[in-house]
């Protein structure tokens, strides 16, 4: 009997890393009766089975677990964000800062293709990403920096367990490919028609990079909030969870009710016009959705 973690998944196989080897596993058929269905980054026992296989008997408990990618004990995603070739959407931006938020997680936002992009629509980025730095997200970029990404990067993935996501096409295959040459992923051409990538990724892989954990998946195929309730989206808006604490009513949702400290930082332009826009959409969204039973 022996412990580790989950690495990869194919066809029914698990492989397990235990001391530097990759363990080849199925998992027991209880599982299945139980509902439990073991995910790549899941600390699991497993006991040999035969010369070179081995059955797991034991999914540890999780820390985070997402759907889409399916993948468990994730601590952060790096939220790769193009400038140009696909313009840079900031609605697009903050769902995926609200998904990532509402699983727990720490996002990093990497932005990607500053050298495609002219000087006006670079500056019109630069105050934007000033905001989401003044409220707390990490801004990371390699235009202009001597050092190799992976240098760059290197401080954010140690001991950490990393997913990328973002719009597709903005370069997540390739800033792999950059910090990972050995794995030459096929990179996703931008289909013109459609203006969007092309997903290259097959299965949900963890590898091995600067200290930490990467998962190579599509990450986040899924960007709905069918998981969030109107009264918890406030908390996934890190400067409308912070000022509405100041609100007359516990209960605020920051639409129409006195007293709302949120609509008043707003009009003082100390919140994002744009992002209270943005969340009021989203809640909107929440609102309409059909009632589950």
């Amino acid at each position: 009997m022996a412990e580790g973690q989950i690495r990869k998944a194919i066809s029914g196989f698990y492989y397990v890393e235990y001391n530097g080897e990759l363990i080849q596993c199925k998992s027991r058929g209880v599982f299945r009766l139980k509902k439990i269905s073991p995910l790549v980054g899941d600390i699991v026992t497993y006991v040999p089975d035969g010369e070179n296989d081995a059955i797991i008997t034991d999914v540890h408990p999780r820390k985070s677990e997402l759907v889409r990618p399916p993948i468990a004990n994730v601590d952060q995603v790096l939220l790769v964000f193009s400038v140009v070739e696909p313009d840079m959407s900031l609605r697009l931006l903050d769902r995926f800062l609200t998904v990532i938020e509402s699983h727990g997680l720490e996002p990093i936002i990497y932005v990607s293709k500053e050298d495609l992009a002219n000087q006006q629509t670079l500056d019109a980025n630069e105050i934007n990403l000033a905001y989401y730095q003044k409220i707390g997200y990490t801004i990371l970029r390699n235009v202009g920096n001597e050092e190799p990404l992976l240098e760059v990067l290197r401080p954010y993935f140690k001991d950490k367990t990393t997913v990328l996501a973002g719009q597709s096409g903005v370069g997540k295959s390739t800033l792999l490919n950059t910090i990972l040459p050995e794995l030459q992923l096929k990179t996703g051409v931008i289909s013109d028609a459609l203006g969007r990538g092309k997903h290259t990724t097959r299965h949900v892989e963890l590898l091995e990079v600067a200290g930490g954990l990467v998962a190579d998946t599509p990450g986040f195929s899924s960007l709905d909030f069918d998981h969030i309730e109107k009264e918890e989206l406030r908390d996934y808006f890190r400067e409308i969870s912070e000022a509405s604490v100041g609100c007359k009513f516990r209960g605020c949702l920051h639409v129409k009710e006195p007293g709302c400290a949120v609509k008043a930082q707003v009009d003082e332009g100390s919140i994002s016009e744009g992002r209270y826009k943005n969340y009021l959409l989203f809640l909107q969204e929440i609102m309409d959705r059909k009632p589950r039973y």
